[in-house]
Formats: structure tokens, C-alpha cells, sequence
């Protein structure tokens, strides 16, 4: 008699903890929708668009098998509960069904079929889109930890915020990329803009997105490269033809010369920041490190990680490893007057 009256408790704490899995499931979803930057539900460009549609048809399918089954895991557990008198009683025997064999094998062997056709539907027009007139091509290097952006018909270098025009029906301009890495395995993914697409050493990779709304949206690489993976951040910059255009041209321009900050440069020039970095117009010339030629003109440093302010500027000179540890930066063991006399060269870098 114990266990008769044991196992309905057992049933309803397994039912109330598979409703609380549902629940929180349910919330993070809808919180994804309304304030997620990072958001697969909310595409802005047309292979995000594609994944976001396969993705609701998968859900769709799979949330269907999910009610029927549990429905009727509900109905079983319910409906041939043992009662009082029960447990000496053997229940009745049933020895297969053809109908019910022939229905549980051909329904799943449908349901893959479609799901196979939708997805290779999607594959398919993401990795053969045509290249329309005014494509822009990006080479994008990952690095442990960081981005290079090279735009080889521009002429334009830099690191870690890729700036893109918008595409419109009136003047499509998309933008195809180049994936490469420089160490290990990366992974350049931006939800909102296209699905996520590996960088691997020695085999180069292409995806292309074509963003319908100017704004910045962020991303993150997606395959683990190491202790900073989770600081390998991505913000892409979507703007208009005229302020893309603008900002070309200024990234296409030497460095500014200023002769209140000459110490400064001198200090730079001499240490071995010139072996890792470029500045264009200078002795430095390194690539083992982002450009900094318009270091101030980005919003960021250190991918994404801290705000670019004279203030966070110095004190990733001073000591990266307080700001991203294991960064492979290493701390130049400046003085007080170096420090600050470099920050102030860097700052004139727009």
C-alpha cells in the first residue's frame, strides 16, 4: 500500500518539473525576442532571414511531435494509473499492430524527408547567391583573439568593427566575405545578419549577408579558440552608402601627424610595439597585431572587450592582462611619463 500511494507523488513532481523546464524555456524565448542584440528571431539580412524561417518550420514540426507525444504520455499515465487491488493484477497483453508499426515508421520517415528538403532548400540559396554590380568583398582574419578586416578593392585595413553598407531592393549591395584564420579554429557568427560559418587554418571559408537596416549588431566567434574565446566579440557597423562612402575615405588616408605628441611617437617607434603593429606612414609595420592607424576612429578595444577612452587606453597598455587575460599582448613595462606620452600619440590616431 505504500507504494501504491508513493507513485502518484513521484508522477506529479515529474510533471510540475517538466512544466518548470517549459516554462523557463518559454521565457527565455520571449525575452529574446523583445531585447536580444544577438537575436536569430529577429534577422536583418536575407541568410538570416532564410535561417530564421527554416528554424520556425523546424520548431513547428518538432513542438508538434512534442504535444502529440506528451499529450499522450498525460493520457497513459492518467488513464492506466494502478488502483488499490491492482498490484497482484497482470494488465492486458497486446502483440503488435501493423497498422500502428507501419504509422511510427512511415510519419518519422516523412517528417525527416521535409526537414531535408527545407534545410538543403536553404543551404542551397545561401552558398550559390549570385554576386550582383557594387558587391563589397571583406577578408576577415581571425586571430587569437581579435579581427582583421581587409578590404582588398578599397584599399582599407583595420580591426574588429567591419563596417558594411546597408542593401536595399533600389541599390542591392551585399557584402561578401573571406574567412581566414591566422592560428587556430574560429568561428564568425552575427545572428542577425547570417549564420555562423568557421574560420580553419590553411582552408578558406566564404558567407556573404546583405543587411537591410542600418545599426550596429553584435556577435561573438562561435567555436572555442582559446582562454579569451568568450572576449572575442564582433560588432559590425551597418550605414548608409554616403557614411560607408565617407568612412572609407578616411580610412584610406595615412596617419595624422602632430607635432605636440612627437615624444610619443618617438617612444612608440622604439619599442617593440612596431614589430606587432602598423601604423601607416611610420617605421611600424607589424601584423601580428590590429592596425592602428585610426585606432581612435573605432569605438572599442581589445575586440569589443572595453570602451575606447584615453582612460581605458592607458590602462590596456599599461597591463593588458587586467583588461583581457592570456590576450598575447604583452605589457611593454612603460614608465608613468611613457605611458602617458604614448596614450597621447595614440589618441591623435582617427
Amino acid at each position: 500500500m505504500q507504494i501504491q500511494s508513493h507513485k502518484p507523488g513521484m508522477i506529479e513532481r515529474a510533471f510540475r518539473r517538466l512544466f518548470l523546464v517549459f516554462w523557463v524555456a518559454s521565457s527565455s524565448y520571449a525575452q529574446s525576442i523583445s531585447g536580444s542584440t544577438t537575436n536569430i528571431f529577429a534577422p536583418a539580412s536575407t541568410p538570416a532571414d532564410s535561417i530564421y524561417h527554416l528554424s520556425r518550420l523546424v520548431l513547428g514540426i518538432t513542438g508538434g511531435i512534442f504535444f502529440v507525444v506528451f499529450s499522450l504520455l498525460v493520457y497513459v499515465v492518467f488513464k492506466f494509473r494502478p488502483d488499490q487491488g491492482d498490484e497482484d493484477r497482470e494488465p492486458a497483453q497486446v502483440y503488435g499492430s501493423n497498422r500502428v508499426e507501419l504509422a511510427w515508421t512511415v510519419v518519422p520517415c516523412l517528417i525527416v524527408i521535409v526537414l531535408f528538403l527545407a534545410t538543403a532548400r536553404v543551404v542551397h540559396g545561401v552558398q550559390d547567391a549570385r554576386r550582383p554590380a557594387g558587391t563589397i568583398d571583406v577578408t576577415v582574419i581571425g586571430h587569437q583573439f581579435w579581427w582583421e578586416y581587409r578590404y582588398p578593392k578599397l584599399g582599407v585595413v583595420t580591426a574588429n568593427e567591419l563596417h558594411v553598407p546597408v542593401s536595399d531592393p533600389a541599390k542591392p549591395t551585399p557584402t561578401f566575405i573571406r574567412l581566414l584564420s591566422a592560428d587556430t579554429d574560429h568561428s564568425f557568427w552575427v545572428p542577425r545578419l547570417a549564420g555562423k560559418t568557421d574560420l580553419i587554418p590553411n582552408h578558406p571559408n566564404e558567407m556573404w549577408i546583405d543587411p537591410h537596416e542600418t545599426g550596429v549588431y553584435l556577435g561573438q566567434c562561435a567555436q572555442y579558440c582559446g582562454v579569451q574565446h568568450a572576449k572575442m566579440l564582433l560588432r559590425v557597423y551597418v550605414e548608409s552608402h554616403e557614411d560607408f562612402d565617407r568612412w572609407i575615405r578616411k580610412q584610406s588616408q595615412p596617419a595624422q601627424v602632430n607635432d605636440s605628441v612627437a615624444e610619443g611617437r618617438h617612444v612608440f617607434e622604439t619599442t617593440a610595439c612596431i614589430n606587432c603593429h602598423t601604423v601607416s606612414g611610420t617605421v611600424a609595420n607589424g601584423r601580428f597585431g590590429p592596425d592602428l592607424t585610426h585606432l581612435m576612429s573605432r569605438d572599442t578595444i581589445a575586440s569589443g572587450v572595453a570602451p575606447n577612452t584615453p582612460e581605458q587606453l592607458r590602462a590596456w597598455i599599461k597591463n593588458p592582462d587586467t583588461v583581457k587575460p592570456s590576450s598575447k599582448m604583452p605589457a611593454m613595462q612603460l614608465s608613468e611619463h611613457d605611458l602617458d606620452v604614448v596614450t597621447a600619440y595614440l589618441a591623435t590616431l582617427r
